[in-house]
């Protein structure tokens, strides 16, 4: 028996191309509106999971910029702390050797002696230096001003360092342990900043010749000393830096990569898809004049 076609089944199959090719025509459209050739994990599974991990990377790797950018901001003022202290600490070396000198007398020492206790307040503002609010040279207590104002000057923050992560099983040390520098002042006996500062002081209001003999004896050699340390912190923070900036380079050129090979995943071949849009969006529109014409509904059509 010979199945007849009817106009029912004719205009199912007409509508049935139709909406392939418009199925067809919205899939373009939709990639090209978002850029993506992936818009489900079903249209590439193997492709949606690299897409994910190499988007997982990329944003792992923006964290550790990130942090990059935050030590070397750290550093850059830890920095310019020392560099300060350094400018007062060659002040004070001037002074002790104009002090030295024979012709000045005990109101010129005391003239001296004042300018280098303001100097040694000076120091201990730039050891509580802050950055994002948080004392840059207490270790890890970073809500506490390393040094207090005036005769105090034992340290108050903690030994433990501070680090920041730059990259997969890589950390860098920014803080700078400041206190090796300044010690605790004069009460300690250490020979560190603070007591060389005191003992400068006193040295210059003692008014003895075995006070004047220890301004170039003992005080002199002990701020040069002192003076050397802070060259060496000086130079572990610029290294910081370097480390810093280094891993950050190499952070760029890894996020430059991976963008790379996530786009040629998933990224939309704009000249390609804008050709196969015109293509569908033709045949579509030739679908549905052809269709016009072949399903010609009557009454007859709808008694059927």
């Amino acid at each position: 028996m010979t199945e007849r076609i009817t106009p029912a089944m004719v205009t199912a199959a007409t509508l049935n191309d139709l909406n392939s090719s418009l199925s067809a025509l919205e899939r373009t459209t939709d990639e090209l509106s978002s850029g993506k050739t992936i818009l489900e994990p079903s249209d590439d599974p193997y492709g949606a999971s690299r897409v994910i991990d190499l988007q997982s990377q990329l944003d792992g790797l923006s964290s550790y910029e990130e942090n990059a950018q935050d030590g070397i901001a750290w550093e850059n003022t830890a920095s310019s702390a020392l560099a300060s202290i350094n400018t007062a600490v060659q002040r004070v070396r001037e002074l002790l050797l104009q002090a030295a000198n024979g012709t000045t007398n005990q109101t010129d020492l005391e003239t001296i002696a004042l300018q280098v206790e303001q100097l040694t307040e000076g120091v201990k503002q730039d050891a509580n230096t802050q950055y994002a609010g948080q004392y840059i040279f207490s270790g890890t207590d970073t809500t506490t001003p390393p040094y207090e104002q005036g005769a105090n000057d034992e340290y108050q923050g903690n030994a433990e360092t501070i680090g920041r992560s730059v990259g997969p099983g890589a950390s860098v040390t920014i803080s700078t342990n400041l206190s090796a520098l300044l010690g605790n002042g004069e009460a300690s006996g250490d020979g560190k900043l603070l007591d060389t500062l005191r003992t400068i002081v006193k040295d210059l209001r003692g008014g003895t010749a075995e006070d004047r003999e220890a301004l170039t004896a003992n005080d002199l050699q002990n701020l040069d000393a002192n003076a050397e340390t802070l060259s060496q912190l000086q130079a572990t923070a610029g290294s910081v830096t370097d480390q810093l900036r280094a891993a950050l380079s190499r952070n760029e050129d890894l996020q430059t990569s991976i963008s790379e090979s996530l786009s040629s995943t998933d990224d939309t071949n704009v000249a390609a898809v804008s050709i196969a849009y015109a293509n569908e969006q033709a045949a579509y529109n030739a679908a549905l004049r052809a269709g016009a014409t072949i399903v010609q509904e009557s009454l007859l059509n709808f008694l059927q």
